[in-house]
């Protein structure tokens, strides 16, 4: 048996097959490679145990024991020695099989001993083969994962067919234990070498994967931090270069803000918590804006910031004289408040609500009183809101949440007690999202309002310094609760002299500033505007009659830049040339008296108005026929007449032929227009008697009054609006219930001037006035006829 000199490697493995290239500085181990070069190059490759306290030195470990060798070491030649200065040297070594140490002992400066070489001489089969395309898949797929293999080990793979040299070949490179490299040393059978390396390829394939997987997040973040940082620098320079790098930490400001703002103690321990997790957050998230947002809104909201309140009488009164006509009782309404705050500067701020026809100032008076006041002034439209979360806010849990409108009309106030008008209070709905006016009751409530909850803050906010006005143009829409919880001035329908006043104080000089005409250049009589007024218009408010003067400049505004004209004078002569033919006509004008015919008033929600109440007399069984889109009140009020005045018949001169022979049609124009209500009663009576007694009825008399079984006359609504239609229309007398005189206290000189008026307390005293005496006329038969006969005999 042969004895060659052994060289111990410590960490390292030399397989079969397998070139490696070592660098020895330990001067034994030069002299036994030299030795070995001279000989016949060959010696034996041991592996030196890993030692009780840890892993054995890397390269030669001269000084080994034979009993510190693994049994199974490796046959390996010199291939290349290359000698240094140092008396180092770099040798080059090949395994070239696998030895079993035998007989190992020590010689003069290293170990020697014999082998046994272990060759595997059993054939491939199928096994070896699909062991090898498995240690070949995953020693590829290591490949590609570990960063210690290069690319070219690939083509290297592909070229290898023999199962132990790939067994070889792929424990040289994989990075495995010493124990396991050993292990596989020491197998000649390729089969089981092949399953053991396997079986350590997908233990390394898991260890890699996972440090991949590790690696790629970590290379992420480190990125995405990386151009963050890179980006703010950038921007930080570019902001530094234009001068806009003002240093200041945002949320330090907005610290400051929320400190400086006056918060309340409540709403002060959710801003510091808010801010707190705010400095936490990354301004990437998505919950640093909302948070963001959510603070912001609390550092512009007037926690403690108010005005103060201009307490000087005299120069309110002259703000409200100069920018509205007449409305004394709410102007006196204003002047009662600032008296109050003088007397008691802790008054809570009153509730109003101005309920009128469109076009009667309405707005534009909540602006004067808020000058009048030194108050903030915003306005909220209600109109179409169905949503309750106009109201209240959204809650923060949606995308895109905000405050309400209260809230949000608040910070653009910038003050906690500004004058704030919800306009259009009866326009809103409900549905499925909830009913706002129910949210409303909160806000319009002196006794709940000190504590406000919006749900985008969901903390209390104190509305009680806020001076709360409403508008509506009618009460009808509004929920009694909220309607209670409000103080209500009616602003009334103007007359035609109140109009003529505005349109010469107000209308006409902001036209002519509109117009760009001067008064040397244009003039409008009064006359003519009293015309316009008459003729062209038919509303209880100025805006038709602001929009008729405009045209009316218009034109005189094209006369004098064509030249056709130094100056322009209109009068009521020339009117028509500059307004068009008149748009609207007067019911009474023209009119004579007529029999079954009455004139009657309707209150509307633009105003009062007049109506003619027709019936006429046809052969029939005693039916009586009702038409012009009437209400059910209004039905039932025909039937009651039409009772009355058949109870009544005797007495009032009516034949009894006439309830069973005859049929009667009462008929209201216009009869596309709906019509209700109880206040027609004695003007349907009156129609029908002046029909069934033949007695013509007066066309300068109107009335209005509801009507009973027993003829009583009761009291109505809406009356000032219906006096000021009658007077616009041309009426001279008018019937009203009895009960309605203190009513007439309110109705304005102007119109009491124009027309009388009658207080009635029965149907007895209504035909007296409404009626005339019957006309000298032949009487005509309307009996039933015959068949066919077309005789009608006097």
């Amino acid at each position: 048996m042969d004895r060659l000199p052994i060289l111990p490697l410590g960490q390292v493995v030399v397989y079969p097959h397998v070139v490696l290239p070592m660098a020895l500085t330990d001067p034994h181990a030069v002299q036994l490679i030299d030795e070995v070069v001279q000989g016949n190059k060959r010696l034996l490759l041991g592996v030196v145990k890993p030692l009780a306290g840890g892993e054995p030195p890397e390269g030669a470990v001269m000084q080994a024991r034979p009993e510190e060798l693994y049994e199974v070491g490796t046959l390996g030649s010199v291939v290349r020695m290359l000698k240094l200065g140092d008396g180092s040297v770099r040798v080059m070594v090949q395994g070239l099989e696998r030895a079993r140490l035998v007989d190992v002992g020590p010689a003069e400066h290293w170990l020697v001993g014999g082998y046994e070489t272990l060759v595997s001489s059993a054939p491939e089969d199928a096994r070896t083969e699909a062991l090898k395309r498995t240690v070949q898949a995953q020693f590829s797929r290591v490949i590609d994962i570990a960063p210690y293999l290069g690319e070219e080990l690939h083509e290297v793979l592909a070229g290898i067919t023999d199962g132990s040299k790939l067994a070889d070949f792929a424990a040289a490179n994989l990075d495995l234990a010493l124990p396991a490299k050993a292990e596989l040393l020491s197998i000649d059978d390729v089969n089981r070498r092949l399953e053991r390396l396997a079986e350590l390829l997908g233990q390394e394939l898991q260890v890699l994967e996972v440090g991949t997987q590790i690696q790629e997040k970590v290379k992420s973040r480190l990125d995405a931090n990386q151009r963050e940082y890179v980006l703010r620098e950038q921007l930080r320079v570019i902001r530094q270069e234009l001068g806009e790098d003002d240093g200041d930490d945002e949320l330090t400001d907005l610290g400051k803000r929320l400190e400086e703002g006056g918060l309340s103690a409540e709403a002060k321990k959710v801003a510091d918590r808010e801010l707190k997790r705010l400095r936490q957050m990354s301004p990437q998230s998505a919950e640093y804006h909302v948070a963001r947002t959510y603070l912001e809104v609390f550092a512009t909201l007037p926690w403690g910031r108010t005005s103060e309140d201009r307490l000087d009488l005299k120069a309110a009164r002259e703000i409200l004289d100069r920018d509205h006509y007449d409305l004394k009782a709410v102007k006196e309404r204003i002047l009662e408040y600032l008296a109050v705050r003088t007397l008691n500067p802790q008054a809570r701020g009153s509730i109003l609500c101005f309920v009128g026809p469109p076009g009667v100032g309405k707005t534009s008076l909540g602006q004067s009183i808020a000058e009048a006041l030194g108050r903030r002034f915003t306005r909220v439209s209600l109109g179409g809101v169905r949503d309750e979360a106009e109201i209240r806010g959204h809650r923060r849990t949606y995308v895109g949440a905000l405050p309400g409108r209260i809230i949000h009309a608040l910070q653009r106030c910038e003050t906690r007690n500004p004058l704030l008008m919800l306009d259009e209070v009866d326009k809103m709905g409900s549905d499925v999202r909830g009913d706002p006016t129910a949210a409303l009751l909160e806000v319009l409530d002196p006794a709940q309002n000190g504590s406000f909850v919006d749900h985008y803050l969901e903390v209390p906010f104190d509305l009680s310094g806020v001076m709360f006005i409403a508008t509506a143009n009618s009460l009808a829409p509004i929920p009694d609760p909220l309607l209670d919880r409000m103080e209500v001035l009616t602003l009334p329908g103007y007359t035609p002299g109140e109009k003529l006043a505005i349109a010469k104080r107000f209308l006409l000089p902001r036209q002519f500033k509109e117009t760009g005409l001067t008064p040397e250049r244009a003039s409008l009589a009064e006359a003519a505007l009293e015309r316009l007024i008459a003729e062209y218009t038919r509303e209880a408010g100025v805006r038709q009659l602001e929009r008729e003067i405009q045209g009316v400049l218009r034109k005189a505004a094209l006369e004098v830049v064509e030249g056709r004209a130094g100056a322009v004078r209109i009068s009521i002569k020339n009117l028509e040339k500059y307004a068009g033919q008149p748009k609207v006509q007067s019911e009474v004008a023209g009119r004579s008296p007529e029999v079954g015919v009455a004139t009657g008033l309707a209150w509307t929600p633009v105003g009062g108005d007049i109506m003619f109440i027709e019936a006429i007399q046809m052969p029939g069984k005693g039916q009586i026929t009702l038409t012009g889109q009437l209400g059910d009140v209004m039905k039932e009020s025909a039937q009651a007449a039409w009772s009355l005045l058949r109870a009544r018949a005797g007495a009032l001169g009516i034949p009894l032929d006439a309830f069973t022979q005859t049929d009667v049609h009462l008929h209201v124009p216009a009869g596309a227009v709906p019509k209700d209500g109880p206040s027609a009663g004695i003007t349907m009576a009156t129609a029908l008697a002046s029909l069934l007694c033949q007695r013509p009825a007066r066309h300068d008399v109107a009335m209005t009054g509801e009507l009973t079984l027993r003829g009583r006359v009761l009291p109505i609504g809406g009356l000032k609006e219906k006096l000021t239609a009658a007077a616009r229309a041309g009426v001279k007398t008018v019937i009203v219930p009895a009960r309605n005189q203190s009513d007439i206290v309110e109705v304005p000189d102007e119109v009491k001037k124009l027309i009388e008026i009658k207080p009635v307390d029965t149907l007895d005293e209504v035909l007296e006035l409404a009626l005339l005496e019957p006309r000298i006329t032949r009487s005509v038969d309307v009996r039933p006829r015959k068949p066919g006969s077309l005789e009608v005999r006097p």
